[in-house]
């Protein structure tokens, strides 16, 4: 999105202008797809004839292209309009759906979910660098509220919703569905979105774009890798090391960049003390969130015997409550602060996974909807907060960078979370068969172990959001301190 924006359009106060409603709306459609799929593994291996190991790649494929095209975001949403952003956003994800929906094979599947995902990949920064542009910084909690509803229901929803659409027919009806959705949203938005500040003409650094898309995709490939057995440990382990390095090259060459001018990502945005605070705290929420999202249906299935459906039913509870409390959440902020959610919000986080750590055979269900439920709750009442709070820390020309930097970040603690609890899950069961437990008890024991790492490391939210100030000082404040 466009660091000009001295003609921005300024939203009138208690109102959620019109373009920002028509990007969460587009937004919620997108990020739908990302949650779609993981009910469709087992119909997937049948239809497809692959392994479950291929098939989970209909989700890994996601993940791993969000991680490596959103760091190009940044530069991509400085040269274009808002208009042409949404429909470049949109039309490579339209394209990417119908590819999916009449895919003959299971290699052309794969890449349309890779073109789905690079649409998805633009629509996050664009709906928060306009987000931030327009609306005045005494409603941004508020407006941010509402983009919480769209971004934490939509991968609730998706299980749940996909279960329903797999009772009708063939996996292929989630693409079908989803098509002429977001071919409405598309012409919808296209007819009635203004363009938001001037493009800047930036030349882009293909060094830094292929360093960005090697080093930060390699690193989340090497940990989804993690997941899939001791045979893969050696390559996981080399994939994680190059990807780390290759991003280390990536960080020396951005800081070079800086002295010019034209950086892909700039960090800079990490000197703003507020920003950076806000970026570990999400980081280490979400990473302990996607751990609990990959073992709570794990416990489900495998051990309770639960269909996809019915994990689904029992698990939406929590991530409607997240979503339906994002607005008022975002209205306590305005009216609040952050200190006053995010201590609690953190606290919460802890105390629900530390509920996770006794999960066994006979847990009622009720409990296991309840624990959830106050998970999903502390990280509404944490991600409103700190999103608001450490973009709005930031000088309106760093917004396309800040929000860049945010969803790549995401991304590999996305898949740093998975990876972890996957390894010290299956880490955990191996030994314990190995001396003679039964596979449900030492698969039981593992997620126990899992759930017990999560919990500590979520404890240190605790500590990073008792740093963070209750509100910026100044839309922009200067550096650390």
């Amino acid at each position: 999105m466009p660091a000009a924006i001295q003609d921005r359009p300024t939203a009138q106060a208690g109102k959620t202008p019109l373009v920002v409603r028509l990007l969460v709306l587009a937004t919620f459609v997108v990020i739908l797809n990302e949650t779609l799929m993981i009910n469709a593994i087992p119909r997937l291996m049948e239809s497809m004839h692959v392994t479950e190991q291929a098939a989970q790649w209909v989700s890994t494929a996601f993940m791993l292209t969000m991680a490596a095209v959103i760091p190009v975001t940044g530069w991509f949403l400085q040269r274009v309009t808002t208009r042409q952003g949404y429909a470049i956003a949109m039309g490579v994800f339209l394209a990417g759906t119908a590819i999916s929906a009449a895919a003959p094979s299971f290699t052309i599947l794969l890449l349309g979910r890779i073109v789905q995902a690079a649409g998805t990949a633009v629509m996050m920064p664009l709906l928060m660098t306009t987000l931030m542009t327009v609306v005045p910084e005494q409603d941004r909690g508020r407006v941010m509220g509402n983009v919480t509803l769209a971004i934490s229901v939509a991968p609730a929803l998706g299980p749940a919703i996909s279960g329903v659409i797999l009772q009708l027919g063939s996996w292929r009806l989630l693409f079908v569905a989803v098509l002429p959705i977001a071919g409405a949203v598309t012409y919808f938005g296209l007819r009635h979105l203004d363009n938001i500040g001037e493009p800047q003409v930036s030349t882009l650094d293909w060094a830094s774009a292929v360093m960005a898309t090697l080093g930060f995709g390699g690193l989340v490939y090497g940990l989804s890798l993690f997941g899939e057995g001791e045979s893969n440990l050696g390559p996981s382990i080399g994939i994680v090391i190059a990807g780390a390095a290759t991003i280390a090259f990536f960080v020396l060459r951005q800081l070079k960049l800086q002295r010019t001018g034209a950086p892909l990502m700039d960090l800079r945005t990490l000197t703003h003390r507020t920003f950076a605070l806000a970026l570990a705290l999400m980081c280490i929420a979400f990473l302990a969130m996607m751990g609990s999202m990959i073992l709570l249906p794990l416990y489900l299935q495998n051990l309770r015997g639960l269909t996809p459906l019915q994990t689904g039913l029992l698990l939406m509870p929590g991530g409607l409550a997240m979503g339906l409390l994002g607005p008022t959440v975002g209205r306590l902020y305005d009216r609040l602060g952050s200190r006053p959610l995010v201590l609690p919000g953190s606290i919460g986080i802890v105390l629900s996974l530390a509920g996770f750590t006794q999960v066994s055979m006979t847990m009622p269900y009720w409990q296991v909807l309840a624990l959830h439920a106050l998970l999903m709750v502390s990280l509404a009442a944490t991600f409103t907060p700190i999103f608001t709070l450490g973009m709005g820390a930031l000088p309106p020309n760093m917004y396309p960078h800040g929000s860049s930097i945010l969803g790549t970040l995401q991304q590999v603690a996305a898949a740093l979370g998975t990876a972890l609890v996957v390894t010290v899950m299956s880490a955990r069961t191996s030994q314990l068969v190995a001396d003679g437990t039964t596979a449900a008890l030492a698969q039981l024991s593992g997620m126990k172990l899992a759930f017990v790492i999560a919990t500590a490391l979520a404890a240190a939210t605790i500590v990073v959001a008792a740093l963070l100030p209750s509100r910026t000082t100044t839309s922009g404040e200067v550096t650390a301190h």
